[in-house]
């Protein structure tokens, strides 16, 4: 009975050591991170990914790849189902591609935005909304694959014919022209060097002569320089009287002052009394202008004052006195 009782603890704390490993396990892989479900649709190849492969958003980790099957909606292309963080910011520009890591082949998915809208995509787990799958730089390649062969193939066949048996002769051709060339160049180089050293005698002769007239020639400038220094000197005199103490400068500045000093007098003194001059005569001439008006309005007035004058028999406003009262 001991030994039974001891297998059965052993045996219970064999099961209860794994019960404790599996809810370590559990506790360390939860995920409360809350995810929506988008969609990818493409027609390219979408080899090298795989379920659970990572989603990422501009090099951040933000979700995997859920599964991948045949799109039921577009005959012949390819469906990605991806579970990406709430929080990641996708706009109805945003876009997504095959992102391959070094040489093993396997692949991701790369979100990313170019900017052109900023109106959010609104998340449906029923009804996943979907982002585009562009082609992957690979692939772009792979599609221009031939191309580039056929513009190499075409390069290699022009090289081929540049180097044909006709163009290697006109190549050696065109080497000796310049060979002979290059001859023709020394020879004419060696014949100028000869006309230089034949011709250089007598202009060494004549070296006498030009510097007996460079002499002559120096002697004339020392000499037009004294009387430049001459010339310099009575100009000197000539400022020292003008600027000196009763001088011509000094009686113009003191004729200047004067005259200053006058016009200063005539602008404080009399031309105010000038312009008080001015003030009453146009004062006067108004008042006799406005006289002469009333005058013209009313003559009477010379006779019987600037009182009203009352109109008289046929002029307009005339009223005639009431009659006198009878006697009885």
């Amino acid at each position: 009975m001991e030994n039974k009782a001891h297998a059965l603890a052993a045996g219970a704390f064999v099961i209860a050591l794994i019960g404790a490993i599996i809810a370590l396990v559990l506790w360390f892989t939860r995920d409360n991170t809350v995810r929506n479900v988008y969609e990818l649709t493409t027609s390219e190849s979408v080899s090298g990914l795989q379920p659970q492969a990572q989603v990422r958003y501009r090099g951040i980790s933000v979700g995997r790849v859920t599964a991948i099957d045949f799109d039921p909606k577009v005959r012949g292309n390819v469906l990605v189902r991806i579970s990406v963080d709430q929080r990641v910011p996708l706009t109805k520009s945003s876009y997504a591609a095959l992102s391959y890591q070094g040489v093993t082949g396997l692949a991701s998915i790369a979100i990313d935005d170019d900017g052109t809208s900023q109106v959010p995509v609104e998340p449906d787990n029923g009804d996943p909304p979907r982002i585009p799958l562009r082609p992957s730089a690979f692939a772009k390649l792979q599609e221009r694959g031939e191309a580039i062969l056929e513009k190499v193939e075409r390069t290699v066949d022009e090289l081929h014919a540049l180097m044909g048996d006709d163009n290697r002769q006109r190549v050696s051709q065109a080497l000796e022209n310049i060979a002979q060339a290059s001859a023709s160049a020394n020879s004419l180089t060696k014949n100028l060097d000869d006309a230089v050293k034949n011709g250089l005698t007598p202009a060494l002769k004549s070296v006498p002569a030009l510097a007996q007239n460079a002499t002559t020639t120096l002697s004339g400038v020392r000499k037009a320089a004294g009387d430049v220094s001459r010339v310099a000197n009575n100009l000197n005199t000539t400022v020292t009287r003008l600027n000196a103490q009763g001088g011509a400068i000094e009686r113009l500045t003191t004729g200047t002052e004067g005259l200053a000093h006058a016009l200063d007098s005539f602008s404080t003194t009399t031309l105010p009394r000038v312009n008080r001059m001015a003030d009453d005569t146009a004062q006067a001439v108004r008042r006799l202008g406005r006289a002469a008006d009333n005058i013209n309005q009313n003559p009477q007035s010379l006779l019987f004052g600037s009182g009203e004058v009352q109109p008289g028999p046929g002029e307009s406003g005339f009223e005639p006195p009431p009659a006198a009262a009878t006697r009885p």
